[in-house]
């Protein structure tokens, strides 16, 4: 681990480690609830300290860490599969399609990295309580690692909360909280919780070190594909902390002179939940006002990093695209028939994309395209069971069982 600072991305304003928990304290004040977070904080190191000391050789990713390497908990997050997937590049009509499939992380969800990132924190703070918000995923990851440490995690929901994703969270032990309303709801309320009643926030983007959790996905995807940056990642975004995760991850790799460029980013977004597409085409922010998406993990109306993720975009050369449910449902079927991946509706967006825009030239037939499965379709059964139909039970004749065989 090397020395570091936050920087707030609104005013720049540097602090010291320990100086600051949350938001930037002069930015911070400008929010209210039911908009993007202010004064959201990022990591600043000492990428000269990095440059010097990193071997690609022997890759010591310490380095790119902010919490020590003793605090971390014994808990498997990350390593996950980075593949090239031929079968479905020849299916969509591109070379070089990549899958890095994060729904293998404990809990079958990307969002396993930033809890593991937040629990370290509490570890070397002392906390024992861990509050969050959250459509599902995030809840599941850090109700399975506060579990695994012996912390409490109180985790408020939406009520509307896929029930496979309460399991998870109540089976690990968590106090879980449905809340009346949205995802903004329950992001509110944890909030207020947290300042009356203490404990370690990991509201995505409240708390900075949620994106360092998930940029070392990107960091993964360098390091698999041969210390090579690719051409382009398409990432499902609803509160827009991945792809600023992804992001962060090539921007650290930059400023320490590890690579020359950084890849192109490309928001994925539902066509319900589009207030990060609509800001990044137009320059306008304004909520999505009625976010009901088959893709539940990334069903925000109100995007608490929202600046930060359009950075992401803009810096990289990247662009956005929204999908609808059906394409979502399509690229799922697509997904597990070509590739072997079964992928929660929101994981499927990138595929989506792709597919969406795979006649309109936006990206070469050859360039490296890495679709970035952020969640295991067993997340959400009820969804893939909507456009599945399970067969009848035949008679055990095997005239009968060739007949359906056939008909398949």
């Amino acid at each position: 681990m090397v020395e570091f600072q936050y920087r707030c991305t609104e005013c720049v304003k540097q602090y010291d480690r320990d100086q600051v928990r949350y938001l930037c304290p002069v930015c911070g004040d400008k929010y209210s609830f039911g908009t993007p977070l202010r004064g959201v904080l990022s990591v600043l190191f000492d990428y000269d300290q990095i440059s010097r000391l990193f071997n690609v050789q022997k890759p010591d990713w310490n380095l790119f860490s902010a919490v020590e390497r003793e605090c971390y908990p014994a808990f498997p997050v990350g390593n996950t599969p980075f593949l090239k997937a031929e079968r479905l590049g020849d299916e969509l009509g591109f070379s070089n399609i990549w899958i890095k499939n994060e729904g293998v992380n404990p809990t079958g969800s990307l969002k396993d990295r930033a809890s593991y990132t937040i629990v370290a924190e509490a570890n070397r703070l002392g906390e024992d309580r861990i509050v969050a918000a959250s459509t599902g995923n995030a809840a599941s990851s850090l109700a399975a690692v506060a579990a695994a440490t012996g912390k409490q995690a109180v985790i408020f929901v939406p009520e509307n909360a896929p029930q496979a994703k309460l399991v998870q969270m109540i089976v690990h032990g968590a106090c879980v909280i449905p809340v009346r309303g949205t995802y903004d709801d329950a992001f509110g309320i944890s909030i207020e919780f947290t300042k009356e009643f203490g404990g370690l926030n990991r509201n995505t983007a409240y708390h900075p070190l949620t994106i360092e959790g998930k940029k070392y996905a990107g960091l993964e995807i360098w390091q698999q594909n041969q210390f090579r940056v690719p051409d382009f990642i398409f990432v499902p975004v609803g509160d827009g902390v991945i792809i600023s995760g992804i992001y962060k991850a090539f921007y650290d790799l930059k400023q320490s002179r590890l690579i020359d460029r950084l890849p192109r980013l490309v928001c994925v977004q539902a066509e319900s939940s589009d207030a990060i597409h609509r800001y990044i085409t137009t320059g306008d922010y304004q909520p999505a006002r009625q976010p009901h998406t088959i893709a539940d993990s990334i069903s925000v109306s109100v995007p608490s990093n929202v600046y930060m993720a359009a950075k992401a975009v803009q810096d990289t050369g990247g662009f956005s695209v929204t999908v609808s449910d059906e394409e979502i449902i399509e690229g799922m079927n697509i997904l597990a028939r070509y590739a072997g991946i079964f992928a929660e509706p929101a994981a499927a967006t990138p595929l989506a994309a792709l597919r969406k825009i795979r006649d309109a030239g936006m990206v070469k037939e050859n360039e490296q395209v890495v679709l970035l499965v952020t969640g295991h379709g067993l997340k959400d059964i009820p969804a893939a069971l909507k456009h599945v139909k399970i067969p009848k039970a035949v008679s055990p004749n095997l005239s009968d069982v060739i007949e359906m065989v056939e008909r398949f």
